[in-house]
């Protein structure tokens, strides 16, 4: 492989910032000259799903070649000579926040080994629930990481299976993993997508002037001019060749269950995930949030910008004027924030801005999306009063967050939730507003459009609302055991 390049600065992030920390986005295409540029194009849209790096792998019949950076697209990409940097009529991208894993350069994706079969780039979406169970086993056997990448496992089984086609390989690889993922594969004759067996992280299938695109959103899609094809179905895996796309099944059948955090915060309002409009689910959120909960109030102000499709719904089931109370400054750069709290309160103000005119003298109601750690919230609702509201009211369109996320979501633990752990009157106070609410779990299904949450079998990916996790959770299992041990052990001396 060729071509590979590193930038090292990455954007930093407010450490009181308690949106929940977005996953990855991926994006291929097979078969198109200029690859790169096209990817670069279709990474920048999906830029909201991971700030942190990005990068691009290309083949071009005869070599692979890939940039890997830290920092966002537009500057990593940018340039007429990117095509030349990249040769190939196909490539892979990856925006990528990391879950599992940390902050290093080694660990940008996509990913790339030469095996037996030939070369492989791997892009990834998601977390491996039993990815440090697998990486013990593999270093015991003798293997040798590079990364501390949950992705990095998937090409070490690939590279330890005796099947000769790259694609049994995968195959082979899939049947030892668990987890929620989408993965994307490049190799010298294939594009190949996967979406795991609960379709809980998305992955579509386009068109664009007959070649065939993946993409972890349709607004990637849109982006480059490209024709939504399908969503991938969940357990399915996608070969895409010359000769088309093949669909292959290579998990037992299960029923899906998508992320519903995706329609909450994580998907761009103008994609459609698994059928359903993201801007039209959370205007229903919105309007649901009012018939559950609507105080008497003058002005529907949204927390911007996830916020301000639920305040639209919101506003128009109650007949209250929707305002934007708050400006967001969308030219602030995160090298701005700064490890002080005063310096933190002037970058709160950097990016966030009251309107006065909108504020003074009325009954405030706040729209946000979700509510974390309630740290963001504590200080829109200090800049709303101080702007002279007369009263301030909060509300969440989404249920209260009451347990972590093990899928590619980087939740707090559970003593950080502040609902997991606070009544709605005591976080009311915490976050010194007049009135607290949050969307009810049925409300946020009526939303989707759905029957009501059947608690035998779910619909949707919900246990950050719930508890239910969709599948086992080993790594976790394993150290909450060796926990347990390791406290008894203790207990055991101490008695001693």
């Amino acid at each position: 492989m060729s071509g590979t390049h590193d930038r090292q600065s990455a954007p930093q992030r407010d450490p009181d910032d308690d949106s929940p920390r977005l996953e990855c986005g991926v994006f291929g295409i097979f078969g198109l000259e200029g690859a790169a540029a096209t990817t670069a194009l279709g990474l920048h849209a999906l830029q909201h799903r991971g700030q942190e790096a990005c990068g691009i792998a290309t083949f071009d019949g005869q070599r692979f070649h890939a940039e890997r950076h830290m920092g966002y697209v537009g500057d990593a990409f940018a340039g007429s000579d990117l095509t030349e940097r990249l040769p190939g009529h196909s490539a892979i991208g990856h925006t990528r926040y990391s879950t599992a894993g940390g902050s290093f350069l080694r660990n940008i994706q996509p990913m790339f080994a030469d095996m037996e079969a030939g070369g492989v780039a791997l892009a990834h979406n998601g977390n491996l629930t039993n990815f440090l169970t697998l990486r013990e086993q593999l270093v015991a056997e003798g293997a040798i990481f590079q990364s501390t990448s949950d992705s990095e496992v998937i090409l070490h089984l690939m590279a330890r299976s005796r099947r000769a086609k790259v694609v049994d390989r995968f195959i082979d690889a899939l049947s030892r993993i668990e987890g929620g993922y989408a993965l994307v594969a490049l190799t010298n004759k294939k594009l190949i997508g996967v979406r795991d067996p609960l379709g809980i992280r998305p992955l579509v299938l386009g068109d664009l002037d007959g070649q065939a695109v993946l993409a972890s959103e349709t607004c990637a899609l849109d982006m480059i001019g490209a024709r939504f094809v399908r969503d991938v179905e969940h357990g399915e895996m996608v070969v895409i060749s010359h000769d088309g796309v093949e669909s292959l099944r290579p998990f037992p059948a299960a029923r899906a269950r998508p992320c519903i955090f995706e329609y909450v915060y994580f998907a761009r309002p103008d994609s459609v995930v698994n059928g359903r409009s993201v801007y039209e689910v959370r205007k229903r959120m919105g309007r649901r949030l009012a018939q559950e909960s609507s105080p008497m109030i003058d002005v529907v102000v949204p927390v911007p910008d996830s916020g301000v499709p639920a305040a639209l719904g919101y506003a128009q089931e109650t007949g209250v004027p929707f305002e934007m109370g708050i400006i967001r400054n969308h030219y602030v750069g995160r090298t701005f924030i700064q490890p002080t709290q005063g310096a933190r309160e002037t970058g709160v103000r950097m990016k966030l801005s009251p309107n006065r005119s909108v504020l003074a003298g009325k009954r405030v109601m706040l729209i946000d999306d979700s509510i974390v750690r309630g740290t963001n919230s504590v200080r829109v609702v200090r800049m709303v009063r101080e702007a002279g509201a007369a009263e301030v009211h909060l509300r969440s369109a989404s249920p209260p967050i009451m347990w972590p996320d093990f899928y590619g979501i980087d939740m707090p633990d559970r003593d950080k939730l502040i609902a997991a752990n606070k009544t709605t009157e005591e976080i009311a106070k915490i976050l010194e507003v007049d009135s607290m609410g949050y969307l009810s779990v049925d409300g946020l299904y009526w939303a989707m459009d759905s029957a009501p949450r059947d608690p035998l079998n779910p619909q949707f990916t919900d246990h950050y609302f719930t508890g239910d996790y969709p599948t086992r959770l080993l790594d976790r299992e394993i150290a909450e055991g060796r926990n347990e041990l390791a406290e008894r052990q203790l207990s055991f001396l101490v008695d001693a």
